[in-house]
């Protein structure tokens, strides 16, 4: 049995996922921008990845912008069976390199023929609509006009499966009143815990919860308590992190993201770790004190 095979597996729409799949951020260059220093270690990665037996893969073709998905094609395509393969739209790349929101029909429409042409399919198994009301935590807003967009565009057969980015747990909701949701995708990870009801919600009712940025992101974890933990158990701070997710909730499908083949290696061995009950305890209180 492959080590990613002990996490288990769970429902991503009408597909079966394992529950350690792979984030392709930081294929791009610095900042999520640009083409990355070394493309042969990019499409190493990827190619490791399924090796190692992961089925699901998370990308944007606004990461590069259109990068990601480029690097994605040449490594994997033509594509297993098997690979389910998540993408997000709702935000444009400037030439500075900023994040801007991009939710008409015409941008939409156009971010998921994008999609579709740089990563070489007919039809995308998941997308995620990513709302940028506020680039820092998810805002309510208006979801009402975009997320019909997109479900115009999945009647038309060019979306399998329709999943929420960076949303409050009201536009979740929402939205399931004008669609099926497969999955939401927020940020959290074990010292961010500003989603643990909206994660217990979804979980009672069949549907993953794919956190981003679950190792800090940007800015890695920083704890104490990690580290300590790390230390008896013979592991990372990073897998102990990731191992804690896992215990977290059943229904929380990871996609931690790098471009180290040892590190993706690593990342994956999360699966094994076993987490005594008194340091569960213990890391459950980094995130009740931050």
């Amino acid at each position: 049995m492959r080590n990613i095979d002990k996490a288990g597996t769970f429902a991503l729409g009408d597909r079966t996922v394992k529950r350690i799949g792979y984030g392709a951020m930081q294929l791009a260059g610095p900042g999520v921008f640009g083409p990355p220093k070394d493309r042969a270690g990019a499409v190493a990665v990827l190619r490791a990845a399924v090796e190692e037996g992961v089925d699901h893969i998370d990308t944007s073709d606004f990461y590069g912008p259109h990068v990601t998905n480029e690097i994605i094609r040449e490594a994997l395509h033509p594509y297993s069976d098997d690979l389910v393969i998540v993408t997000k739209i709702g935000a444009l790349r400037g030439e500075d390199a900023s994040w801007n929101p991009a939710f008409s029909k015409k941008q939409l429409t156009r971010a998921v023929h994008d999609n579709l042409r740089n990563l070489g399919l007919e039809t995308l198994d998941v997308v995620n609509l990513r709302f940028m009301f506020d680039p820092h935590k998810p805002a309510d807003g208006p979801i009402e006009k975009p997320l019909s967009v997109l479900a115009d565009l999945q009647s038309q057969g060019l979306v399998r499966n329709i999943g929420l980015s960076h949303v409050t747990a009201g536009q979740v909701a929402e939205a399931r009143g004008i669609c099926d949701i497969v999955c939401v995708q927020n940020m959290y990870n074990i010292a961010n815990r500003a989603d643990d009801a909206l994660i217990d919600d979804l979980a009672a009712a069949g549907t993953p919860y794919v956190p981003y940025f679950p190792l800090g992101g940007f800015t890695p974890l920083q704890s104490e308590t990690l580290n300590e933990i790390a230390g008896r158990l013979d592991a990372t701070p990073m897998q102990v992190a990731l191992a804690w997710l896992l215990r977290r909730s059943p229904n929380i499908l990871l996609i931690p993201g790098t471009s180290s083949v040892a590190h993706l290696k690593e990342n994956i061995a999360a699966a094994e770790l076993e987490l005594p009950q008194d340091a569960l305890r213990e890391l459950d209180g980094i995130g009740k004190a931050a």
